[in-house]
């Protein structure tokens, strides 16, 4: 070894005490001075032959160092399995998983923060009304309508978050802001809230959940040819929430009005009729109005904006539930649990309309924690993402004004009509006649 050693250094070796091999093809004798170039077409052979000349020289015996891995025999369709995702199937992760991977701070509720929203957007909707009135042009109505109209919005959804408790800790606090904003659109805060409640506590769920929940084929089917045209034929659909109001959806009874509704417990009997008293304490501010301004005045500030405001309310419910370019599986029976369904929910971008509706699009971690208020929701989904994985659905970035969205819509109710009657992970099917590739109904 040291000889060998040594003659790699350019010195003169040793004497050898060991006898050199009489025979063999490789020689450890002091390496030429001329070079041996590597045959570019036999590469792999040179190599073998300096791995060999060194172990040789050096007294160990030459062994075969590869890795001996076996290789699947399957791999095209390993990958193919690996790349398929089914929607309908069990999470690999539960909902304790994701609630530690949300930050602490976005749990915390501040009141005072909250506030702050409620007086900028009613400082924000009293100027605009001003303007307009003190302006009073036939260019500036349009334009008023629909900031007015999504102004309203803003204002339903800080009542939103009083109605889930994420606005304060405080339960008095919460009620009477709520009550203030829902009543100044003409939202009975109790009755809304409870069945809000319901809706949360059931989404995903064919039966039980509350809003825009696909209906079984057999409701589907019995319902006139005019109210299903008219329940999948934009821009009635949007203009259904006064409605739902009073009647809910098909095959549901009892209103959002009413203390006996079966939308209700006998306990809660005297929060309904607490809305309702506001709600028509507002009505009847608005007729009064009405006679002071005249009724075409209080139709250009007051009740265009409110049809813009209910068809903000209508297309957000839906396309959060709604509208996915793949199909998303309702539940029913001991397939449905409350992860599930919440995984089945949609965020949505709406371009500058994020701030003005406060965020209401990061809407999965809001249907699976609604206590967080709506300033934590974008740094809560952020976090959970790497929990939900391919549950979770990446919203298509908007521009500034979230036109997209309507094509969205006028898809999905092209083709989402009704679902089958039996089966416990399902999904919805399309009525040719209503999606226009029938002639008859």
């Amino acid at each position: 070894m040291a000889t060998w050693v040594l003659s790699e250094c350019g010195l003169k070796p040793l004497p050898s005490v060991f006898p050199r091999p009489r025979t063999g093809a490789i020689s450890c004798n002091k390496p030429s001075t001329k070079v041996r170039f590597l045959n570019p077409n036999n590469g792999l052979e040179d190599l073998k032959y300096k791995k060999r000349s060194f172990f040789t020289c050096s007294g160990i015996k030459d062994r075969n160092w590869e890795l001996r891995v076996s290789v699947p025999l399957r791999v095209g369709t390993i990958e193919k399995e690996l790349s398929e995702f089914d929607p309908g199937a069990p999470p690999p992760f539960n909902l304790a998983d994701i609630r530690a991977a949300i930050p602490k701070h976005c749990w915390v509720k501040d009141p005072l923060k909250s506030m702050s929203y409620v007086v900028k957007d009613v400082v924000v909707v009293l100027g605009l009304a001003a303007a307009a009135a003190y302006l009073n042009h036939w260019l500036v109505w349009p334009l008023y309508w629909a900031a007015q109209g999504t102004m309203f919005w803003g204002l339903f959804v800080l009542g939103h978050d009083c109605g889930h408790g994420s606005f304060s800790n405080n339960p008095k606090l919460n009620s009477v802001v709520g009550h203030l904003l829902h009543s100044s659109i003409l939202v009975p805060y109790n009755g809304w809230r409870i069945s809000h409640r319901t809706h949360h506590q059931n989404h995903g769920h064919v039966e039980n959940d509350e809003s825009w929940h696909p209906l079984p084929e057999k409701i589907y089917r019995s319902l006139d040819i005019a109210t299903r045209i008219l329940r999948f034929t934009v821009p009635f659909p949007m203009l259904a929430y006064p409605f739902y109001l009073w009647s809910r959806s098909p095959g549901k009874t009892g209103s959002h009005f009413h203390p006996d509704s079966d939308l209700f417990l006998p306990n809660e009997r005297k929060d309904v009729i607490t809305s309702t008293v506001c709600w028509t304490a507002m009505a009847a501010l608005l007729v009064g109005l009405g006679f002071v301004m005249g009724p075409i005045q209080l139709l250009k500030l007051y009740v265009i904006p409110y049809w813009i405001f209910v068809m903000w309310l209508d297309l957000v419910t839906y396309l959060h539930h709604h509208g996915h370019e793949d199909k998303l599986p309702w539940y029913r029976g001991q397939e449905w649990s409350y992860l599930r369904g919440g995984l089945t929910t949609l965020d949505r971008d709406y371009g500058w309309i994020n701030n003005i509706h406060h965020d209401i699009g990061t809407h999965v971690i809001h249907h699976l924690f609604p206590q967080i208020p709506h300033y934590h929701l974008i740094d809560a989904t952020e976090a959970a993402k790497p929990v939900l994985g391919k549950y979770y659905r990446e919203p298509k970035k908007s521009s500034p004004l979230p036109f997209h969205l309507i094509g969205d819509l006028i898809r999905s109710l092209k083709k989402d009509h009704f679902v089958s009657d039996t089966g416990d992970v399902i999904y919805y099917e399309t009525d040719s006649n209503i999606s226009g590739s029938a002639t008859s109904m």
